[in-house]
């Protein structure tokens, strides 16, 4: 019984070729000896007919006719070999024992070519350590720990660079023009339930931004614009509570065109960004909804952790901060693979590092994986040993999510899939070239013919 299921045309494959195999071995060549033997009774004939096999040499017919070959379709084909060997053939039926032990040894060869392709070598795993090795040091040494101060949030001197460069790019006072102005004025703004219809828990001047899906930096292009086209507010309260309703009181921030609506919430957010209170770290008004878990001496849910992370200075500048560690990750590999790539030969256009392609960059990817994978180990060291929230380093978490699931599904699914194309490629390859001289051997040999075709 066959291991493989072959399609219908598989299967007439297999009947014919275990037919054609049958034919020729019922063919007996004769032997040398045989060969010479007829040959000399042959020679020894002619001899007594009066002829000299010499003078016959060269000689040829004046008028010569061709034969006529006839080749039956592909149907008459098969219906031959099924009255011969029926429809049951197995392709394996036709090898020796010898020749099966050959393919399959072909067959793991070219599984370890694919693989030797993806496999990584020490000079790529250097590279993915040195790219995790610069990220989790900056992360430990440069991002910190936010902290509020006399002086404002201070946190590592790479956070207190960025959190100055944006005090210096988006100026205090120019801030609060912008807010003052009807230009960045937004419906779902209320800073506490005073004029509200429905009562949002925790609604006010320190958690009203990250209640507001509206100040979201992402959620905010989405919810935050069809607030202002609608006059609403859209909400996730303190209790996990989603509230949509109408903001009658600031009917007049509203906007009927949606690409005003969208200037309006671009100017929203400039307005904001730089605010004691500033804007959330994108996404994090949805950890309003996980209002479960029992966490440290106070045993406190997910939702509240990230709401006091948010009161402390967990916000988007400091999602700023965070990114970096990640970025260092991406260019140092990436800048590492293109520099490999063009020593090994490969031409500069080939070796970009953008796509994730596994065909195009074999490494790539796996490499990224690494790297982000040794950061994100260090960065949860490092919140374990500080018991401290506010060190978890959130974009280098989504980083990580974002390269194991990649990985995952590489490993589970994408891989097998491009080893088994990989494999079938080379052996098509072979197939085609065996099938080119077989046109030319048929092409030589029908010359001397007239060939119809049924």
């Amino acid at each position: 019984m066959s291991k493989f299921k072959y399609t219908e045309t598989e299967k007439q494959m297999n009947t014919v070729l275990k037919h054609q195999d049958e034919i020729l071995k019922g063919i007996q060549f004769p032997s040398q000896a045989e060969s010479d033997a007829i040959a000399a009774k042959a020679d020894s004939l002619l001899r007594s007919l009066g002829y000299k096999p010499e003078e016959l040499q060269g000689l040829t017919p004046s008028v010569k006719t061709k034969s006529v070959m006839a080749v039956p379709t592909w149907e008459e084909v098969c219906h031959d070999a099924e009255r011969h060997v029926g429809t049951n053939c197995d392709l394996e039926s036709i090898f020796t024992e010898e020749e099966l032990k050959s393919n399959e040894l072909a067959i793991k060869q070219m599984n370890a070519e694919f693989s030797a392709i993806h496999r990584l070598d020490a000079f790529d795993v250097s590279i993915a350590a040195l790219a995790a090795l610069v990220g989790a040091t900056v992360d430990i040494l440069l991002v910190g720990i936010p902290e509020k101060t006399p002086d404002g949030l201070k946190a590592g001197t790479l956070s207190d660079y960025i959190r100055d460069y944006f005090d210096k790019r988006f100026p205090e006072e120019e801030m609060k023009k912008l807010a003052n102005s009807k230009e960045s004025k937004v419906p779902f703004d209320a800073q506490d339930n005073r004029h509200t219809t429905i009562r949002v828990e925790g609604l006010s001047a320190y958690y009203h931004r990250l209640l507001q899906l509206g100040h979201d930096p992402v959620l905010g292009f989405v919810f935050g614009v069809a607030d202002i086209l609608t006059g609403r507010m859209t909400t996730i309260d303190k209790t996990g509570r989603i509230v949509s309703q109408v903001m009658e009181n600031y009917a007049d921030r509203t906007e009927a065109d949606i690409f005003a609506a969208l200037a309006k919430q671009i100017a929203h957010f400039k307005s904001d960004v730089t605010t004691s209170m500033g804007l959330p770290v994108p996404l994090m008004s949805l950890f309003n909804l996980l209002q479960f878990g029992s966490i440290g001496e106070e045993e406190q849910t997910i939702a509240e952790i990230v709401q006091g992370m948010y009161y402390e200075g967990y916000d988007f500048i400091h999602f700023c901060s965070m990114s970096i560690p990640a970025m260092l990750v991406e260019v140092i590999v990436r800048i590492g693979y293109a520099l490999k790539r063009i020593k090994e030969g490969y031409s500069v256009k080939d070796s970009i590092p953008i796509s994730l392609n596994r065909e195009k960059h074999p490494k790539l990817a796996t490499m990224l994986f690494m790297g982000h994978s040794a950061v994100t180990a260090v960065n949860a060291g490092k919140v374990y040993f500080t018991q401290n929230p506010m060190a978890i380093n959130y974009p280098e978490w989504i980083a990580f999510a974002k390269y194991s699931y990649s990985q995952l599904k590489w490993m589970l699914i994408e891989k097998p899939e491009l080893k088994d194309q990989y494999v079938r490629g080379k052996i098509n390859e072979e197939l085609h070239s065996i099938i080119a001289e077989a046109d030319k051997t048929f092409e030589k040999f029908s010359s001397e013919y007239t060939v119809v075709f049924h």
